[in-house]
């Protein structure tokens, strides 16, 4: 989009990914306005439990990795502080988390790189608030996107049309640029065709996941020092749990199964699906837990990445961000990072436009080329690891097939090999990119396989 003077910005959506874009674009926008169907609660300390319409998967295990969590400090500084004070819980990525992975327990220190364990209401109701502060940013609830407004030649968005929810009358909301922020159901795709663009490439990866929740209060010591269990699914056992602490002393429980393994919702077909688990770690911390409500379930068809950045042409004034871009399988815990990421992604790409110095405006191809190597981490973990399973329809290239085929030799070094451990959960935590895992003295350590364990220090 060419070099213009910035006034009004329209956010669609007030998901995670469109409450940290109205963040950013704060900075260079006059005004920001966030358009949500939903109504908003205000008062986080009073709502942190409430779950939204719009969020189906917030009943669920969250966990803001100890990257979306950096990133959350940086836009909002002194947040991680108040969510603890709200009651979330801060965790170190590999001292209190039992990674149980390819049938490997891998060995646990201490790293320094918090993670943020909380339900997505209380942690959404904090980044809110904090977005709601800002100076020219505004709320717009209750009201449905009808479509994007645009020059008669569709080169340029000029706002989009919205109605009052339950009402009939149609209002444009005129903008300098519409970012769509709303997740796997995003009509971007549609809204580009009918303006004369075409659509994205979709790359899919069939995974057939479906999971389920159920809330409880552990005993003492039930987790040991761990604050989080993740046992993932092999081609072996499809079954997959993350156990973890969240705001106010609870714990939930998220069972997973693929390609159709639906977890029960039945609470006693529940606990059977928990103790079929390769370990038996997450069953016996549940055993004797007080279970605080009954399991909710969820579906997951696919993994999907809608490649913007490979477009001939695109409208002015128009991005899409987060979910809308690419969706993960939410196992992996990477969905809130994820728009972390790209929202700081686009933040770089902000700033560098308002370098008068460098000549470059803001153009589509730029932005969406800087989202794509945002992504690219966490699609390479998330669909890529997917693809390790026969029966998961989706392209698999050979450095899919050989990653697919070493990362169980890294597990295996990890259980014996604490420095094997640091250099897996890092990149599992976002921080270090997945190509970390394949430098010289990491492929040595992988390859000279188990011997005497190397505890750290």
């Amino acid at each position: 989009m060419p070099h213009t003077r910035r006034d009004h910005a329209v956010v669609l959506g007030a998901s995670m990914a469109g409450l940290l874009a109205a963040r950013v674009l704060s900075e260079s926008f006059g005004r920001v306005t966030v358009v949500e169907r939903d109504a908003l609660p205000v008062d986080v300390l009073a709502t942190g439990s409430r779950h939204r319409r719009g969020v189906p998967q917030s009943r669920h295990v969250h966990v803001l990795l100890a990257r979306g969590a950096s990133i959350l400090e940086d836009l909002f500084p002194g947040f991680v502080a108040e969510a603890e004070v709200a009651g979330a819980r801060t965790t170190d990525a590999l001292g209190q988390v039992r990674l149980l992975l390819s049938g490997q327990r891998l060995l646990q220190t201490d790293i320094g790189l918090r993670s943020l364990l909380c339900g997505r209401p209380l942690l959404e109701n904090l980044v809110r608030a904090r977005v709601r502060a800002l100076d020219g940013v505004r709320f717009l609830e209750r009201h449905d996107i009808v479509g994007l407004t645009a020059t008669p030649d569709g080169r340029r968005v000029t706002g989009v049309r919205i109605h009052a929810d339950g009402g009939e009358q149609e209002t444009a909301l005129d903008a300098d640029l519409v970012l769509d922020a709303t997740g796997r159901a995003s009509r971007a795709p549609v809204w580009l065709h009918d303006l004369g663009h075409g659509r994205p490439t979709v790359d899919t990866v069939q995974v057939g996941l479906a999971y389920a929740t159920r809330t409880y209060r552990l005993p003492q010591g039930a987790m040991g020092k761990d604050q989080l269990i993740l046992n993932n699914a092999t081609p072996e056992n499809q079954r997959a749990a993350v156990l973890a602490e969240q705001e106010n002393g609870l714990a939930r429980l998220t069972l997973a199964g693929m390609l159709g393994d639906r977890p029960p919702l039945d609470p006693k077909a529940f606990d059977a699906f928990a103790a079929s688990l390769h370990f038996p770690d997450i069953f016996e911390a549940i055993r004797d837990a007080e279970p605080l409500d009954d399991p909710v379930g969820f579906q997951y068809p696919a993994n999907v990445r809608h490649r913007y950045e490979r477009m001939r042409s695109f409208p002015d004034g128009f991005l899409v961000l987060g979910d809308a871009v690419s969706a993960f399988n939410p196992v992996y815990g990477q969905g809130m990072t994820s728009a972390a990421m790209q929202a700081e992604a686009m933040r770089a790409v902000l700033a560098d436009d308002r370098d008068a110095r460098n000549g470059k405006p803001l153009t589509w191809r730029r932005y969406f080329q800087a989202i794509a190597k945002a992504v690219n981490p966490p699609w390479q973990i998330s669909a890529g690891g997917d693809l390790a399973f026969p029966d998961v329809r989706g392209r698999r290239t050979p450095a899919v097939r050989m990653i697919n085929a070493y990362l169980p030799k890294v597990h295996a070094a990890a259980a014996h090999d604490v420095d094997m451990s640091v250099a897996f959960i890092r990149v599992g935590s976002l921080m270090d990119r997945p190509e970390s895992l394949l430098r010289p003295d990491i492929i040595f350590r992988v390859l000279r396989g188990p011997g005497r364990r190397h505890p750290r220090g």
